[in-house]
């Protein structure tokens, strides 16, 4: 029996998982023979040895490859940090990848932000909490989204104001004035928190 190495194990679970974050579904054999440059059929033989170690498990039924013990997950960008409070600069660079399961997450382009800042504590956010973001470029009137305006962004309530020509960029503490804007971008909706209880 040919010896298997470790590395590549590691470079299929890792392109696996940015496949799966990216798109919303697993790739192909050929995706990933593609992706890593390894043979497909060695890409064939590592898979059935990673199903049988319990890295993964194939469900040929949907063509899905699962995560880890056979529970569907998909890895989430933490991106740094967001301001809850007065914008903050707002910062592109991912800091680490993190696993979420889909069975409470669900699927979807997410992404993970580190709460700065006290304005959203009515709201349960907390300074130093992780904020799961959907990514999305539209959001309802009362939804917490993530607001960049020019290179500043902020973590608030969005409440468009059309008859006065602004928006409200709400914070959740009752000590703190709403932010007014002519126009924001929509980077995204939070849907949940993620903190340390001690």
């Amino acid at each position: 029996m040919r010896t298997m190495k470790e590395e590549n194990f590691t470079a299929l679970l890792g392109f696996i998982e940015g496949y799966r974050a990216e798109r919303g579904v697993s790739p192909s054999i050929y995706d990933i023979a593609e992706g890593t440059g390894i043979p497909k059929t060695t890409v064939t033989r590592y898979l059935a040895a990673m199903e049988e170690r319990g890295m993964l498990r194939r469900e040929s039924r949907r063509g899905l490859i699962l995560g880890e013990n056979g529970e569907e997950g998909v890895q989430v960008p933490l991106l740094g940090s967001i301001a809850c409070g007065i914008p903050k600069l707002a910062e592109e660079n991912i800091e680490s990848y993190v696993r979420l399961p889909v069975a409470l997450f669900g699927r979807g382009p997410f992404y993970l932000l580190r709460a700065w800042g006290d304005s959203m504590v009515n709201a349960g956010i907390d300074d130093g909490d992780l904020v799961l973001i959907r990514q999305q470029d539209t959001a309802r009137s009362g939804q917490i989204v993530v607001a960049l305006m020019g290179d500043e962004a902020t973590l608030k309530r969005y409440y468009p104001e059309p008859l006065q020509h602004r928006i409200r960029l709400q914070p959740e503490n009752d000590s703190m004035e709403p932010i007014y804007v002519r126009s924001c971008v929509i980077q995204g909706v939070a849907v949940k928190v993620l903190k340390e209880l001690e």
